[in-house]
């Protein structure tokens, strides 16, 4: 064999790959992608409240124990009016943390427990919250539930697809085209999910004022739905 062939196999079997790789993907003509979107304005229906417990102290065991103690307490006088979807009881961020002096040393400990309501049920959320005098409201957000999502996004599902049809038909008679064909096709879902509202609120100085029902009102969330994909345009 001469010192020639070897380098000839290899450009030949190079060659007979490429032509099969052409073969095996041809190039797509007359495909057309774009989406099309519906939808809903809803009033948000999911109310979640966030208070939070603050606790200074000269050892990080003693800021523990204390915040150990207020967030036990808090959550046996919240869970007295849980229900399983109206409001649900649970707890949120917890930390103690060094404190430092000018001269960068530890001069203290301080800390941090949340309790979380949240539900459907707003009145009952915003009375007991009402009730958890020791601790702080912080944040107050609002956001859609599962089943509103799901009430509404079969309907908006429908509308999305309705609209991406239609507009596959105006493009293939802009196109000059007569027909079409559904190439790969996805559809979303979403909503802004929760909207909260900081709410860093004072110690509470009377009685009567503690106990009062945190005062509410619902904002709006858009469910979107979106089908995006392709059309081949035939004659």
């Amino acid at each position: 064999m001469s010192r020639y062939s070897a380098p000839m196999l290899l450009s030949a079997a190079y060659l007979a790959a490429s032509v099969s790789l052409v073969h095996a993907e041809p190039l797509r003509a007359n495909v057309v992608s774009f989406q099309a979107t519906a939808t809903q304005e809803v009033t948000q229906d999911l109310l979640a409240v966030t208070l939070q417990a603050n606790r200074e102290g000269a050892q990080a065991a003693e800021v523990q124990a204390g915040l150990k103690q207020t967030l036990d307490a808090a959550l046996s006088e919240a869970k007295r009016s849980a229900q399983p979807g109206a409001m649900e009881v649970r707890t949120g961020y917890f930390s103690v943390n060094p404190r430092y002096g000018n001269n960068g040393r530890i001069n203290g400990w301080q800390g941090t427990a949340q309790l979380v309501l949240e539900g459907t049920d707003t009145t009952r959320i915003s009375q007991t919250a009402g009730k958890l005098n020791q601790l702080n409201i912080v944040n107050v957000s609002y956001g859609l539930s599962r089943a509103l999502r799901e009430q509404h996004e079969s309907a908006l599902t429908a509308e999305a697809i309705n609209r991406f049809r239609s507009r596959a038909g105006e493009l293939s008679k802009n196109f000059g085209f007569t027909h079409y064909s559904l190439g790969e096709v996805n559809v979303q879902t979403g909503d802004p999910g929760f909207q909260g509202r900081p709410m860093m609120m004072a110690m509470r100085a009377k009685a009567a004022d503690a106990e009062a029902a945190l005062p509410v009102e619902p904002g709006k969330g858009v469910l979107t739905v979106t089908v995006s994909g392709q059309v081949i345009l035939s004659q």
